[in-house]
């Protein structure tokens, strides 16, 4: 009976998806000849595909009911990944062998790959400070994405107009950002939740129709152009080394971002956060100001993003408000979401697949979105606790004889 039940559902999710792509796999206008053809042979690949997904997953699902929840085997599950995290002889070895192959990566592979090296890298330091704010704090931030635009226009405004250069102005997108961030904190230190995350939707919102609508402040959807690439001491670079250039900035960039949240993670402040995101009420009765903590997780987490805005800028040469839409903060939490929250290597790992996938799965031309939007199902169906889940801190009290 069970088996009969989990095919007839089988089916109707096969059915349902043919419903969901029809348009897309299954109609084709062909412009020339006036006609519409009908590839009905896509029509069941989509079906069979949907159907035997949807009974691996079954499986899979009554597979995990069957195994009893104890530690010892989610440690099993886990222990490679923890073992190396938790050995610092592993994960020093580890460490240095990832820097060798990033130091090395320019000079064996195009240009191109670099490039696209170098977003992740961004996206890497951007999920790192929305992981402060979401992660540690347990703030649900939507808006994060106009921290990220007030630092990309700090720098190509003050270029544009008085000419500063990168290196000057990295600084000062940063702490403008912050500034945002400490606006933003104050109107919603009372809320949480779905009213907070739609607060902070609409704070990113209004800055960026601010910056499509004020044309004599920010260029309007015209955009600045002719942004100044970052120099080293007055020299002059060519396009392919600029690209080499900014790739090992982001490089130091994501390492000097690591240390410092590691270290803020285990600071009085992280556990601050730590204690906000677990129990408000519990925090604040045990003397934290629950105020300042909250304003110190917006600030810094809206530091990094306006730092990256800042090489965005440098990096594009041009930049205006389409940029800065909420797609880009929805990809930046779904960062977050995906390595695991208030994780830090998980953070790593969802950048580099979230913005990586996308790029190498061009092969599959139109197809390409589908079959990121499928593992993206599959991962949060399967592990909806992240890649790697944060390690909760547990405190044992023995007494002493």
């Amino acid at each position: 009976m069970l088996l009969i039940k989990e095919l007839k559902k089988a089916l109707g999710v096969a059915l349902w998806f043919i419903f969901l792509t029809f348009p897309i796999m299954v109609i084709k206008v062909d412009p020339i000849e006036r006609i519409i053809r009908y590839r009905w042979e896509n029509a069941a690949y989509v079906a069979i595909v949907a159907f035997t997904a949807y009974l691996v997953m079954s499986f899979f699902k009554m597979r995990k009911l069957r195994v009893t929840a104890d530690k010892k085997e989610v440690k099993k599950s886990q222990n490679v990944i923890y073992s190396i995290l938790n050995n610092k002889k592993q994960l020093t070895v580890l460490s240095f062998a990832i820097l060798a192959i990033a130091i090395i990566f320019p000079h064996f592979f195009s240009v191109y790959q670099t490039n696209v090296m170098t977003t992740a890298l961004m996206y890497v330091v951007l999920g790192l400070g929305l992981n402060i704010v979401v992660g540690m704090a347990g703030l649900l931030d939507l808006g994060f994405v106009a921290f990220y635009a007030v630092g990309a226009y700090s720098y190509a405004l003050l270029n544009y107009h008085f000419g500063l250069g990168f290196w000057v102005v990295l600084p000062i997108g940063g702490a403008l950002a912050a500034i945002f961030g400490i606006i933003l904190g104050f109107p919603v230190l009372r809320l949480r939740g779905d009213y907070l995350a739609i607060v902070t939707l609409g704070f990113g919102e209004i800055i960026r129709l601010i910056l499509e609508n004020w044309g004599e402040f920010s260029q309007g959807p015209s955009g600045i152009s002719n942004i100044s690439r970052p120099g080293f001491f007055g020299m002059d670079f060519s396009l392919e080394t600029s690209i080499m250039y900014m790739y090992y900035i982001m490089v130091i960039g994501v390492i000097v971002t690591i240390f410092i949240v590691n270290r803020l993670q285990d600071s009085r402040l992280g556990r601050a956060w730590i204690a906000l995101r677990e129990d408000e009420i519990a925090c604040q009765a045990m003397g934290i100001d629950k105020r300042k903590t909250k304003l110190a997780a917006f600030s810094l987490g809206a530091f990094w993003a306006g730092l990256i805005g800042v090489v965005f800028a440098a990096k594009t040469t041009f930049i205006n408000p389409a940029s800065f839409t909420f797609l880009e903060s929805a990809i930046i939490l779904s960062i977050v979401v995906l390595g695991g929250m208030g994780s830090i290597i998980g953070v790593i790992l969802g950048a580099f697949i979230l913005i990586l996938m996308p790029e190498y799965l061009r092969a599959l031309s139109e197809f390409r979105m589908l079959a990121f939007g499928g593992v993206m199902v599959a991962m949060m169906v399967f592990r909806p606790q992240g890649m790697i889940a944060n390690i909760r801190r547990t405190y044992k009290f023995e007494k002493q004889e």
